[in-house]
């Protein structure tokens, strides 16, 4: 392998690399342009040096030119798993993290000189990124994400009523806080996603039926 194609896979790394890093970027995600061309120039490294090594000492020794690229996709993980974020019930950063994962792939088909198979993919990913999107936002638009604050009394089985009813409706619990308010009573704080045909209005008419509701409150 010449000098000048390994420079020309390791230039078209960071060009597909920082462009899918760009549009993360643009977006304030926990990685961006930098660590995505990083990956993708070290994982088009890793395997330039891979084929290499094997090309030098395949009639000598028992050489796999796939050893060293294999640890770049398991090692990947844990660069992904450090945007992965846990706010209450919401987890954000996993399309951060498959973003560097798929980074580090396309990284691995230059080097091994697979370049249309890595503009392919980049044109795709990229796709699927900007445009996604919006298919997203209107899928789960809609759905309705409402709130309600409910007080009952605090008895055992209380809160496996309350999803008994939720999970009959198809209703989804996307975040549950509880909170003694006084000896006897809990305040159950539930952010909701409800199909299409469910209102809110529903969900509280039945929760309503409850036994031992003290008062049952929309938040918006």
């Amino acid at each position: 392998m010449s000098e000048y194609e390994i420079i020309i896979k390791l230039a078209l790394a960071a060009v597909l690399g920082g462009l899918i890093g760009l549009e993360r970027e643009s977006l304030s995600r926990p990685a961006g342009l930098r660590t995505y061309t990083l990956v993708c120039v070290g994982s088009a490294l890793a395997m330039v040096v891979s084929l290499d090594m094997y090309y030098q000492y395949y009639q000598t020794v028992n050489a796999d030119p796939g050893r060293i690229a294999a640890q770049v996709v398991s090692g990947i993980g844990f660069l992904g798993a450090g945007t992965i974020m846990r706010e209450g019930a919401t987890v954000r950063g996993l399309t951060t993290a498959a973003g560097l994962w798929v980074v580090a792939c396309i990284g691995l088909a230059v080097g091994a000189g697979l370049y249309i198979p890595a503009i392919v993919s980049t044109a795709i990913i990229l796709f699927v990124l900007i445009y996604f999107v919006k298919f997203e936002h209107y899928f789960t638009g809609m759905r309705e994400y409402k709130g309600i604050v409910m007080v009952v009394k605090d008895r055992p089985g209380q809160i496996g009523v309350l999803g008994s009813i939720l999970g009959e409706m198809g209703v989804l619990i996307k975040n549950i806080q509880l909170t003694r308010v006084e000896e006897d009573d809990l305040e159950i704080e539930l952010l909701l996603q409800t199909p299409p045909p469910v209102s809110i209005e529903e969900v509280m008419q039945e929760l309503s039926s409850i036994e031992g509701l003290r008062s049952i409150v929309r938040l918006n």
